[in-house]
């Protein structure tokens, strides 16, 4: 019974997500070429609320836990485990407030309605995993923009997605090359359980009825301290938080 209610409500999910993107794809285009990018930012603030929360279709419940005190006047480094899909739509409606872009594989640049046109627009950065030269442009890219705009940009320094809940280690490139372009950033971790078992064998079916947690951790100052040393903090914290 719980295999059949698992197919039912991923596949009303599925219409909802896949109606989601196309709707808000337009949305995000006359937002953009019409009234420009806050206009756009706050047509993608609401896509993201639409996927988060669209996830109660499944029966899903979503927990945010807010352990850090942010200031509003500096940039941020959001540091995350990375469990699935799933993952990015909560944090990024969460964390809004603080204008984040993705470090994203070149890949999702084209192809996925409303997902592609936002990584494109938003200033995210595009990396091409098979080109370490590009990869550290585009991160140090991002860096000056958060930099700049004292706004925040999201990492998932695993390289890949761990369903299984196991972190991998976490490579400290991504998070070193933010900071040199944006040195008076706060690394902020970011503990995400349960988006692994919701979503155990790729896309269908979910697992409906699913417990979701999202634990934003207190910061880390990177000030006198190398990057390595800082993710093995942050990763630490992380487990800790999924543990507990």
């Amino acid at each position: 019974m719980k295999k059949i209610l698992d197919y039912v409500l991923s596949t009303l999910y599925l219409i909802h997500f896949g109606l989601t993107l196309l709707v808000f794809h337009v949305i995000q285009v006359i937002a953009f070429n019409v009234f420009g990018k806050k206009a756009h930012k706050v047509s993608v603030d609401w896509l993201n609320f639409s996927l988060t929360f669209g996830l109660y279709l499944t029966g899903t419940s979503i927990n945010l836990k807010n352990l850090a005190q942010l200031p509003d006047n500096r940039p941020l480094i959001f540091v995350a485990n990375h469990q699935s899909s799933y993952d990015i739509a909560p944090i990024y409606w969460y964390m809004r407030k603080y204008s984040p872009r993705f470090v994203s594989k070149i890949e999702l640049a084209n192809g996925v309605p409303s997902i592609s046109y936002n990584l494109r627009k938003s200033g995210a950065a595009l990396i091409n995993r098979k080109d370490g030269k590009q990869a550290i442009t585009e991160i140090a890219r991002l860096g000056k923009l958060i930099h700049d705009e004292r706004a925040s940009a999201i990492i998932f320094p695993e390289g890949t997605r761990t369903a299984s809940g196991e972190m991998k280690a976490f490579q400290p490139g991504g998070v070193a090359t933010l900071l040199k372009r944006a040195p008076d950033a706060l690394v902020v971790p970011v503990a995400i359980n349960g988006t692994g078992s919701f979503n155990p064998k790729g896309i269908f079916p979910l697992k409906s009825f699913a417990k979701l947690s999202f634990t934003v951790l207190p910061g880390i100052e990177p000030a006198g301290r190398k990057a390595e040393e800082i993710l093995n903090e942050a990763q630490e914290a992380i487990r800790v938080s999924i543990a507990g």
